[in-house]
């Protein structure tokens, strides 16, 4: 585990019994603490999270449907949606 030069705090207020299930945890993994626990947990599930944020799974047959809806010359978009998404770009949307 990489640890950075500048440590930040996390405070948080917990039940008893969620608190005690996480040292059992921590203990059974052989973590030194309950901050090394949670700190393992974060680094583990957080790129999992994130990756599901940032990505859109789509079946084969949704993907091909899209495809041909772009395609579709007759819903195409007009040529002021077509400006105003360039001067978008051009701004830096």
């Amino acid at each position: 585990m990489t640890h950075a030069s500048q440590r930040e705090r996390i405070e948080m207020r917990i039940d008893s019994e969620t608190k005690s299930m996480a040292e059992r945890a921590s203990a059974a993994l052989g973590c030194a603490s309950l901050t090394e626990y949670l700190i393992r947990l974060i680094r583990e599930n957080a790129p999992k999270a994130l990756e599901q944020e940032a990505s859109i799974q789509v079946t084969n047959t949704q993907f091909d449907n899209f495809v041909a809806i772009c395609n579709n010359v007759e819903l195409m978009p007009s040529d002021r949606i077509m400006a105003a998404a360039k001067r978008l770009d051009a701004e830096g949307f």
